[in-house]
């Protein structure tokens, strides 16, 4: 079983930056797949932001260049670090990991709250 818990969100003003983390119950190292996704009220739960165990990354475009996912093997932690923001990036921000071979799943966290207004 894995666990995935996140902090970071809060209430912040357009244009603030924030950084959230996901920390894990286990060696992030394993982990075929990271990501961090959003869902908004009334939307669909969309993808913002994932690494590779390789480390390569890929962004939405909505946050390309705002975003940047990293992770810290040492910590067992992903982060989100997160400028500019703009109100339609007001959502439940929740991380996702995937693992495979023995254990293998699609881990979720609980998620955190960004909320971006003036």
């Amino acid at each position: 079983q894995v666990q995935l818990v996140e902090s970071g969100g809060g209430l912040v003003h357009p244009g603030d930056s924030l950084t959230l983390s996901c920390a894990a119950s286990r060696n992030i190292a394993s982990f075929y797949v990271m990501g961090w996704y959003r869902q908004a009220p009334g939307k669909q739960r969309e993808s913002v932001a994932t690494v590779t165990s390789g480390g390569t990354t890929a962004y939405d475009d909505s946050v390309n260049g705002r975003f940047t996912i990293s992770r810290d093997l040492s910590k067992n932690t992903l982060y989100l670090q997160m400028n500019t923001l703009k109100p339609e990036d007001t959502a439940v921000y929740l991380c996702n990991a995937v693992l495979r071979g023995t254990g293998a799943g699609d881990y979720w966290g609980r998620g955190t709250q960004v909320t971006v207004s003036s």
